[in-house]
């Protein structure tokens, strides 16, 4: 037997002494590492596998119009969440809770048995208050209420079509909700707490808390006294007329401010459902593309005393009632025409004819140019989503024919939005700008200013003295002419009328009709420019001075009064025709006592608020030229 040396043995003991030496001290690094520099991570990720999180929907941004009034705002809306291992009865929890959301208990059971570590209850989504507290007195353990919101319209159908709507979780589904939704919806929070393997709430551990960020709040250029105008006027004709279709835009002719828009048919925001997809998804004044009949002279006139090729005064024109021209007879509204007539006139009249005479002193080339130029054949450029773009010939393929119905708005297509912007520019100035609705996106923590949109100016279309002469020329086709429906008593009202026959498949349709007017005021020095325009109404004549300008003149009347504008004492006098009312100016009757009252003689009925015996007050004020037999309410000192 071999016999191994003491020394030899000492040795290997060493060997393996360093060896475990080397070991433990790698392990002890290896400790020290984890337990010093590792630390935060492994605890971080110990946390995440304890985390349950229960989140905190950020406020939606409100929207409001130019004067802070909201018109799209949140209403808070709590939602039930289940964490399914911190259930102890899970069948009973069911049960309980379904009688409490009106829900199928075998439906909550099965959710509340799924392996995850929390669970939201569909029909316990968004709701009220009461039920909210009626879920938190059942004392459910693993059952939690979050805070959540909900979009709520405080008008209803109000601007409904530009506002557009939101879906379930608050995302933008369509109109300016869509369009900003990144900016409105802001980033979502959290209430974090923490609960060990089987799911069990860990008691020596606080809950996290990490606060939603809230959406900007988004400001428009509308003015809800005059959208509520507009909505009032629709109604009134969608009562009267029973149309296929309405369509208004009020705007800023100075800057392209979208003051007011809507459409019919319409639909209430939080009840999108409730309604047709073509109701909801067409925002007609923007996208809706049709014939526009004779607003567009408009500009086929400024077009011609741009270049010079008439003077509206002196220069005269005959209408026989109707021009031939390459082979085609293109008739006037007036039977047997209008006669002998001063361009002026031609204007007030509408006189198809006149207007051909006009096409065809500015040629082709120069007709197009300017149509271009005013905007039509392209897109405005509105913060709005599904414009169109309307439908021009191509220059190649107009021929006379296409020449002349051309510069009498037959033959076209043109959009609301395109027709506003392009009057807009022949009545301001002459400058064509870019149209806008949304204003400014406003921190709602700080009130900061995160992003202001300013006035677009395109181009200048025509000349200061140009647009002068054509607003003369509007005003005169209210006061004189085919637009007297239009004329409102103390304001300088220009604008002019347009009835288009509708085609389909290639023809025109028999007595339908799209009539339309559009006006501005005042005439002097325009500050709105209304376009209304009626699809197809029943029960009446279909023209525009007879269905669209009352509907303009009403709205503007009211408009300008909400804009505090003061009424012009200088206005070209209105052509009396025999069914036209009898204004009278009313009285000023402050200070005057009831005796004295009953002593005057005019036409005009009193309501009389207070015991009083002067007079304090009156609505409306002295000055104000109203209808024989109108009201006037005094009130009494």
């Amino acid at each position: 037997m071999k016999r191994v040396s003491t020394v030899t043995v000492r040795k290997r003991l060493s060997y393996i002494l360093i060896g475990g030496l080397l070991v433990f001290l790698i392990i002890d690094i290896r400790l020290g590492y984890v337990q010093f520099a590792m630390s935060d991570v492994l605890t971080e990720r110990a946390r995440d596998s304890w985390s349950r999180n229960i989140p905190f929907e950020p406020e939606r941004g409100k929207i409001v119009d130019r004067n802070d009034v909201p018109i799209a705002t949140n209403q808070s809306a709590p939602t039930v969440y289940v964490v399914p291992r911190q259930l102890e009865q899970p069948a009973e929890a069911a049960e309980k809770l379904a009688a409490v959301l009106n829900a199928s208990k075998e439906k909550l059971y099965k959710q509340m048995m799924k392996n995850s570590s929390i669970e939201r209850i569909p029909e316990g989504r968004k709701i009220s208050y009461e039920k909210a507290r009626e879920v938190r007195a059942l004392n459910l353990k693993g059952v939690y209420i979050a805070e959540d919101s909900k979009r709520y319209y405080p008008f209803g159908r109000y601007l409904s079509h530009v506002l557009g709507f939101t879906g379930i979780d608050n995302q933008g589904l369509m109109g300016l909700e869509l369009y900003y939704d990144k900016e409105l919806s802001g980033s979502k929070g959290s209430v974090q707490f923490f609960s060990d393997a089987k799911g069990k709430r860990m008691p020596d551990m606080s809950d996290d808390f990490e606060a939603p960020v809230d959406g900007y709040n988004l400001k428009l250029t509308t003015d809800t006294r005059i959208q509520s105008i507009v909505e009032r006027e629709l109604d009134n004709a969608e009562a009267l007329y029973n149309p296929d279709g309405i369509i208004s835009i009020a705007m800023n002719p100075n800057n392209g401010e979208i003051l007011a828009m809507s459409s019919r048919p319409s639909f209430d925001p939080a009840d999108f459902r409730e309604v047709p997809q073509e109701v909801y998804n067409r925002n007609l004044p923007i996208w809706s593309t049709y014939e526009p009949g004779s607003t567009f002279k408009i500009i086929t006139l400024a077009a011609a005393l741009e270049e010079g090729k008439v003077d509206l005064e002196h220069d005269h024109f005959f209408d026989p009632g109707y021009s031939r021209v390459g082979g085609a007879t293109l008739k006037c509204w007036k039977r047997g025409g209008h006669g002998s007539q001063s361009f002026l006139e031609v204007v007030e009249n509408s006189c198809n004819p006149g207007f051909v005479e006009l096409g065809d002193r500015l040629g082709k080339e120069k007709l197009f140019q300017y149509i271009r130029d005013f905007g039509f054949g392209q897109k405005t450029g509105i913060d709005l989503a599904g414009e169109g773009t309307g439908i021009l010939f191509k220059l190649d393929r107009v021929g006379p024919v296409e020449q002349a119905t051309t510069a009498f708005g037959q033959g076209v297509s043109v959009t609301p939005i395109q027709q506003v912007a392009a009057v807009a520019a022949a009545v301001n100035g002459g400058t064509l700008y870019q149209p806008y609705i949304a204003k400014e996106l406003i921190d709602p923590v700080t009130g900061e200013v995160a992003m202001r949109k300013t006035p677009v100016a395109k181009r200048r279309v025509i000349s200061e003295a140009t647009s002068k002469e054509i607003r003369h020329a509007l005003e005169s086709v209210v006061a004189q002419g085919t637009g007297g429906n239009a004329f409102v008593d103390s304001y300088r009202v220009g604008g002019k009328t347009g009835t288009a026959q509708k085609a389909k498949d290639g023809r025109y349709l028999e007595n339908n009709h799209i009539v339309s007017f559009i006006g501005f005021a005042p005439a002097d020095d325009p500050q709105i420019v209304v376009y209304t325009a009626v699809d197809n109404p029943k029960g009446t004549i279909q023209f525009g001075g007879t269905v669209a300008a009352p509907i303009v003149g009403k709205i503007m009347e009211d408009s300008l009064r909400a804009m505090g504008i003061k009424p012009r004492k200088k206005q070209i006098e209105k052509e009396k025709k025999w069914n036209d009312p009898v204004m009278i100016t009313v009285p000023d009757l402050k200070g005057m006592t009831r005796k004295e009252i009953q002593q005057q003689l005019f036409d005009l009925r009193l309501e009389t608020s207070g015991d009083g015996s002067t007079v304090v007050q009156q609505v409306p004020k002295p000055g104000v030229k109203l209808e024989a037999g109108s009201v006037i309410r005094i009130y009494m000192k």
